[in-house]
C-alpha cells in the first residue's frame, strides 16, 4: 500500500509538472516567466501569445489534472473499494503540487486553477464541478477580473463538495483535499488580491478573451 501510494504521487507531481506554458510560450520564442505577468499559466499566455495559445495551455493544463487523477484510481483499482478513492485523491492532490511547483522550473509554475478544474472533474462528483464552473463563469462576467473568478471558484470547491457531504452524496475525505486545495490556490493568488485591494489589478475587457491561470 505504501510503496503504490508514494508511486502514485510521483507519478502525478510529474505529470503535473509538465510545464505546458512554459513549452508553448518556448515553441513561439518567447519565455513567459519574462513576459507580462511573469507567469506560465493560460490566462498569461493568452495576454502574451493570443488567443490560441491561451486555451492550448488551458486544456492542457486542465489534462493535467484529469489525467492524473484517473491514473491514479487505475493503479489503485485493486485496492479494497474503500481504499481506491485515495489513489484519486493522491494523484489530484501532488498533480496540484507539481503545476505549482514544477522541479522543471526551480518549483515556479502556475497558479493551479485549469489543473484545479481537471482534478475537480476526475475526483469529485459532477455536481462540484458544474457549480464551480458556473460560479467561474458568473464571477468573471460580472466582475472581467479573472482573478476574482478564480478564488471565488476555489472557494466554491469545498463549499459544494461539503453541502454534498452533509446529503451523503460526497465522501468525506474529498471535503478535506477540496479545502486544502482552496487554500492553496487562494494563497497562489496573493499578488492579484493585493493588486485588486490596490486598483490594479487588470481587467478582460475584450469579449471572448476568458481563461484560468
Amino acid at each position: 500500500m505504501f510503496i503504490l501510494v508514494v508511486a502514485i504521487a510521483l507519478g502525478a507531481y510529474l505529470i503535473g509538472s509538465l510545464p505546458s506554458g512554459h513549452l508553448v510560450g518556448r515553441l513561439k520564442g518567447v519565455d513567459l516567466r519574462t513576459e507580462g505577468s511573469g507567469n506560465i499559466g493560460a490566462t498569461n499566455a493568452l495576454r502574451v501569445l493570443g488567443k490560441k495559445w491561451g486555451y492550448l495551455v488551458f486544456v492542457a493544463d486542465f489534462l493535467k489534472g484529469f489525467i492524473a487523477v484517473r491514473i491514479g484510481f487505475l493503479a489503485a483499482s485493486r485496492l479494497p473499494p474503500d481504499d481506491v478513492l485515495i489513489g484519486g485523491i493522491v494523484a489530484g492532490g501532488f498533480a496540484m503540487v507539481g503545476h505549482i511547483f514544477p522541479v522543471w522550473l526551480g518549483f515556479k509554475g502556475g497558479k493551479g486553477i485549469a489543473t484545479s478544474g481537471g482534478i475537480m472533474l476526475g475526483l469529485f462528483p459532477p455536481w462540484v464541478f458544474l457549480s464551480g464552473l458556473v460560479v467561474w463563469v458568473a464571477f468573471f462576467y460580472g466582475t472581467r477580473y479573472v482573478s476574482v473568478a478564480s478564488i471565488a471558484a476555489a472557494v466554491s470547491l469545498p463549499v459544494s463538495s461539503g453541502i454534498l457531504m452533509l446529503l451523503g452524496r460526497c465522501d468525506g475525505r474529498l471535503v478535506i483535499i477540496a479545502a486544502l486545495m482552496c487554500a492553496l490556490a487562494v494563497w497562489r493568488h496573493q499578488p492579484n488580491i493585493e493588486r485588486l485591494l490596490a486598483g490594479t489589478e487588470k481587467r478582460f475587457e475584450k469579449r471572448g478573451s476568458v481563461l484560468g491561470s
